[in-house]
């Protein structure tokens, strides 16, 4: 069998709001019209650049993750390679995400939801 990769879903409270968080990261369209997905309240999706399908469904009882505690697994991450650590930074935090670890030679951080994230720097620094 052969599996084609159509999506990575997350769960979270507020669907267009994690959308929108991970456009000003990503770039793309949010909820771009899809035959294959109905927009509502509970869903949204995020059409990126890259080609990738990202979206998002609500979840009446989320429980976020808290990084590194294994009580609240972070269940999965992104990683993102950028060019600039310091100028990302600053736009993960405009864009409303969080702090978690500067220490490891790249940078983890929460979204609004409180995903963990990455910033790997750019392979030629």
């Amino acid at each position: 069998m052969t599996a084609e990769l159509e999506c990575v879903v997350l769960d979270c409270p507020d669907p267009r709001e994690l959308a929108e968080f991970y456009q000003g990261l990503l770039g793309g369209k949010v909820n771009q019209v899809d035959p294959r997905w109905n927009i509502d309240d509970d869903w949204a999706t995020l059409h990126t650049p890259a080609g990738f399908v990202l979206a998002f469904q609500r979840v009446a009882t989320y429980r976020r993750p808290r990084w590194p505690a294994p009580e609240h697994p972070q269940q999965f991450h992104f990683d993102f390679r950028v060019v600039d650590l310091d100028v990302a930074e600053r736009q993960v935090l405009t864009l409303g995400g969080t702090v978690l670890d500067r220490d490891r030679g790249w940078r983890v951080y929460a979204d609004p939801a409180g995903h963990p994230f990455c910033l790997l720097p750019n392979r030629s620094t």
